[in-house]
């Protein structure tokens, strides 16, 4: 009996954000559905383990989102090296928490560049090919794009503009036959969320959420997810599957928060004063670095 072959046998996917975490899971499981993967992010030597674990259809390139022209060229450079693209996972993200009054304004904006315009930058450099193969866009958002939370401003306003961002994208290539797709995630287990859960507030704000709002999943499970929703080329996928009800109930929701917030909020600031948290997680430190010293 011969197996069937999949619909990413053979297909070319770029997955941002592909050195650590939800990236690097999703491209494993993106190639072990066949696809050959271009893996982008800022950190070589992660994308390198990540790379030789992918053997004989995987390849690094080494580029920041938000650098237009560098984009461009890894475009053109995947194109040559392992031909035209067919899926795009917009990825690479970052976080910050604490009051956005005392958050310090270039961190706040960095996370909104990348999370946001790192997505756009992405999307551009890539859909000339994605037209030609009439591929697959998929921007992975957030809970926070559907309901936004306190302390988390920078992270919450990019992410509902991804979703908005995806959505116009979306009307604007369908008769392209070009498709988008919106990844919405609740708390995966990364670096990023096991750093936030050293800062009181961001860890005392998850366990103020309803119970099945604050379990945290394993990167390899929403990964599965995702590649399930790029063989599908799925409109929207949810992770976890419930978090689909939330966008029936999403006008209720901000006075909802407004109202827990403004009971909780004074005792946890009691209890430890509130403080900015900078970019969290290894991916965060990693872009700090970068920036401070640029190639």
């Amino acid at each position: 009996m011969t197996g069937t072959v999949g619909p990413l046998e053979g297909r070319v996917a770029v997955v941002t954000g592909a050195a650590r975490g939800v990236g690097a899971a999703i491209a494993r499981d993106l190639w072990s559905r066949g696809a050959t993967v271009a893996l982008l992010g800022l950190e070589e030597p992660g994308l390198a383990a990540v790379r030789d674990s992918l053997p004989g259809r995987a390849r690094c390139w080494e580029a920041d989102v938000t650098d237009e022209t560098a984009m461009a060229e890894v475009a053109d450079d995947v194109r040559r090296q392992l031909g035209p693209v067919s899926v795009v996972v917009a990825n690479a993200g970052l976080a910050e928490g604490g009051p956005f009054a005392e958050s310090d304004p270039a961190t706040w904006r960095r996370v909104v560049e990348v999370n946001l315009i790192g997505s756009a930058i992405t999307a551009r450099a890539f859909l000339p090919q994605l037209r030609a193969t009439r591929g697959y866009y998929l921007q992975i958002a957030s809970l926070a794009s559907i309901g936004a939370a306190p302390m988390m401003s920078a992270y919450c306003a990019s992410k509902a503009g991804v979703e908005s961002f995806a959505h116009a994208l979306r009307a604007e290539l369908a008769h392209e036959h070009v498709g988008v797709g919106i990844g919405y995630l609740n708390w995966t287990d990364t670096d990023m969320i096991r750093d936030a859960d050293r800062y009181a507030v961001l860890r005392e704000l998850r366990a103020h959420m309803p119970r099945p709002a604050r379990k945290v999943y394993p990167a390899e499970f929403v990964a599965r997810r995702m590649g399930r929703a790029v063989e599908r080329r799925s409109a929207a996928a949810y992770v976890p599957a419930w978090l689909r009800t939330t966008q029936w109930v999403r006008a209720a929701m901000p006075p909802v928060v407004t109202a827990v917030s403004k009971r909780v909020l004074p005792g946890l600031e009691r209890r430890s004063p509130f403080e900015a948290t900078g970019l969290l997680g290894a991916g965060g430190r990693a872009d700090a670095v970068g920036r401070r010293h640029p190639e």
